[in-house]
This record gives C-alpha cells, sequence and structure tokens, in this order.
C-alpha cells in the first residue's frame, strides 16, 4: 500500500507540472510586440506555479515548455517555436526565466506568508532574467547595452510589477483551493 501512495503522489506531482507547462503554452504565445521584445504572460505563469507547486516542480514546468518550443511548437510569443527564437535575440529572456524561477522560487517557499519577502524574491529573480535577456539581446541584435535596456527592460518594468502583485494575491488562494481538494 505505502507503494501506491508514493505512486500516486509521483503521478499528482507530475500532472501539476504537466498542467503548469500547458498553463504556459497555452498564454505564452498571446503576446504584445512593443518592440524587438514582446509582452507576454510567460513570468505570471511562472509566479504562479511557483507559489502553487513549488520551487523545483515550477522551474521544471518551465523548462519542459522550453523544450516543447525548442523542437518547434509554436508556444514562445508570438506563436513562434524552434532554436531560432531560442537562441535569437529575445532567447537571453527565455532562458532567463530559468534563473527567475529558481530565486524567486527559493524565496516564495523560504517565506511563503511573508509577502514582501516573496516580492523580494520575484524582483531579483526578474532582474537576473533582465540582465541575461538583456545582454543576450544586445549581442544578438548589435546593440549598445542601453538600447538593449529601453528595448526589453525599461518598458516592461511596471507590467511586470503587476505581475508579481497578482501572483501574490491569488498564487496562496489557488494553492489553498487546490489543497482543500486534494490535488495538490
Amino acid at each position: 500500500m505505502n507503494t501506491n501512495v508514493k505512486e500516486q503522489i509521483s503521478i499528482k506531482t507530475m500532472a501539476l507540472i504537466a498542467i503548469f507547462s500547458a498553463i504556459t503554452c497555452i498564454l505564452a504565445p498571446f503576446s504584445l510586440p512593443i518592440g524587438p521584445v514582446p509582452i507576454s504572460l510567460t513570468n505570471l505563469v511562472i509566479y504562479f506555479s511557483l507559489y502553487v507547486i513549488g520551487t523545483w516542480k515550477g522551474t521544471a514546468s518551465y523548462v519542459i515548455y522550453l523544450l516543447i518550443g525548442l523542437v518547434g511548437l509554436p508556444v514562445f510569443s508570438g506563436f513562434t517555436g524552434g532554436p531560432g527564437k531560442l537562441f535569437g535575440p529575445t532567447g537571453g529572456y527565455l532562458i532567463g526565466f530559468i534563473p527567475l524561477a529558481i530565486i524567486a522560487g527559493i524565496f516564495i517557499d523560504k517565506f511563503y506568508s511573508k509577502w514582501y519577502l516573496c516580492l523580494v524574491g520575484m524582483i531579483l529573480g526578474t532582474v537576473v532574467c533582465y540582465a541575461f535577456g538583456t545582454a543576450w539581446l544586445a549581442y544578438e541584435a548589435h546593440m549598445n547595452f542601453k538600447a538593449a535596456l529601453w528595448a526589453g527592460v525599461i518598458p516592461f518594468i511596471p507590467g511586470d510589477l503587476i505581475k508579481m502583485i497578482l501572483a501574490m494575491i491569488a498564487g496562496p488562494v489557488l494553492k489553498k483551493a487546490l489543497n482543500k481538494a486534494g490535488l495538490a
């Protein structure tokens, strides 16, 4: 009987990871092109996944999403996919979401009930993502760092802060509902 419980937990965990990968695949392609870097909902889904399933499972769900896009399915912004998108000018942000998830997730896991520390973690993770993505954009698009910063960071700060606040408010509510239903 103990083996069945472990299998059930394992299946539940895999299902939650798959669900968040699927949510990312569904929401990330819908983007607002405002320049070389579009506004997307990818980081919002990452923040939610960290609140609901934790650092490592949330990061795994995002990595699965990246692999789905890498093989060519149109799950990246603007319904694109493939290595050209992942390793193109905006690919640094896509890859930078991995350390974002790890850093923000560690803070959320450790300080779950302290919203201000969760916010600090999301901000720090996002700064690392911004730095990686901006350096990659500058190199790939042959831009100076200041131009890349204006193309890939400055316009996104207000919206990203709103996404963090939404995740801080709704993430715990969603996790509580899933726990109550026995799904998380």
